[in-house]
């Protein structure tokens, strides 16, 4: 990983001015030449690769750590999981990982077992924070990585697969912005999905970059190439306030929307089908009063498509394309209590309003 080994491009450039030079007769070179000269450059690629992962390997897994629970009942253990130290020496993990936990023993990689107790959960993002009774020699504390993640970018996932500890998997960044289900009926937004393999026990581990950064609090695999993690920047919010306060608040809208499509747009005088729909409110929400929700429907192409709701454009500036990215903003962009601009098309018409936003209720509501 440091500055001068050989890069991927170098390689390639290199193999590549090789067998153009011999194309050409400048170095009179054989086929010969020119595949072992292709086939060292490609083995130099691999061989530079396997060190960086294994540098970022060694930099990194003394913080992971293998979390073993045991539940209220008879049946003793209530299953294992993953999660990685922070700076201040608490360990980060899934809330689904312990949220039935009377009991929490930690693993370390060098053997050493730990007691751990929750100081603070969010069922929201499924992310929980644990408090370690005396913390072991080795782990420094990982941090959460600064730049968002970029589609293509290479990342490892560290964790306990099916109990197997301090395992390593890579792969690369397949998507972000995913919306994820949560129990409560609200979504996670802005994950991250990646084709690292992830399977049972990986929850909580962390995803990093190959600077050693966690990109995401891996969340669940589903399927050989198909992966998501909660991403740094909602981790970065959520995790100082649970070792803080316990708990985090989110804010809230009271919007149920929908995508507008083709047909939505064509129905409502869009210009474009860009934006979300607006096609109910929380009686008792911020939207009350500020935001119309679409009270018709009208037939389009044979479908039934609602009409006369406000179309949300973008909020505080950023553009909204849609409800994933609606998602994003509210969580990564807002706080309970600030008032924000949403700029909507109402009536066909371009405006802004001033919605309060408030803490997300238990429950889902619009």
């Amino acid at each position: 990983m440091t500055s001068d080994r050989l890069t991927r491009r170098g390689l390639l450039g290199a193999a590549g001015a090789t067998l153009a030079a011999s194309a050409v007769g400048g170095y009179g070179a054989t086929d010969g030449d020119r595949i072992a000269s292709t086939t060292a450059a490609a083995g130099a690629i691999q061989e530079d690769e396997d060190e960086e992962y294994a540098a970022v390997y060694r930099e990194t897994i003394d913080d992971v750590v293998l979390v073993n629970v045991f539940g209220e009942g008879p049946e003793g253990p209530g299953g294992l999981g993953s999660g990685f130290v922070i700076d201040g020496g608490y360990v980060v993990t899934n809330d689904h990982v312990v949220a039935e936990a009377a009991e929490i023993e930690l693993q370390f990689r060098d053997e050493q077992w730990r007691t751990a107790s929750v100081i603070g959960t969010d069922v929201h993002s499924d992310l929980a924070v644990l408090d370690v009774d005396d913390l072991p020699d080795g782990p420094d504390g990982l941090s959460f990585a600064a730049d968002d993640p970029v589609v293509g970018q290479e990342v490892l996932a560290l964790g306990n697969p099916f109990g197997f500890d301090a395992s390593i998997s890579q792969g690369i960044v397949s998507g972000v912005d995913r919306s994820l289900p949560s129990p409560t009926g609200f979504s996670i937004p802005a994950a991250i999905q990646t084709d690292a393999p992830v399977n049972p026990g990986n929850s909580g581990g962390p995803l990093v970059t190959l600077d050693g950064d966690v990109l995401g609090v891996v969340f669940a695999g589903a399927g050989q190439t198909i992966g998501f993690a909660i991403s740094a920047a909602l981790a970065d919010r959520v995790v100082p306030a649970l070792v803080e306060d316990g708990e985090y608040e989110h804010a809230y809208m009271g919007v149920g929307v929908l995508p507008v499509g083709p047909l939505i747009a064509e129905a409502n005088a869009l210009e474009e089908p860009r934006g979300v729909l607006v096609v109910e409110t929380d009686p008792d929400g911020p939207a009350d009063g500020v935001l119309e929700a679409a009270d018709e429907t009208t037939t389009v192409d044979d479908a039934s498509v609602p009409v006369n709701g406000d179309a949300i454009v973008a909020i505080a500036g950023e553009e909204i394309p849609n409800q994933d990215r609606l998602s994003s903003v509210l969580a990564l962009e807002t706080s309970p209590g600030e008032t924000i601009d949403v700029e909507i098309v109402r009536d066909g018409e371009r405006q802004t309003v001033e919605l309060t936003l408030e803490p997300r209720p238990e429950e889902e509501s619009p």
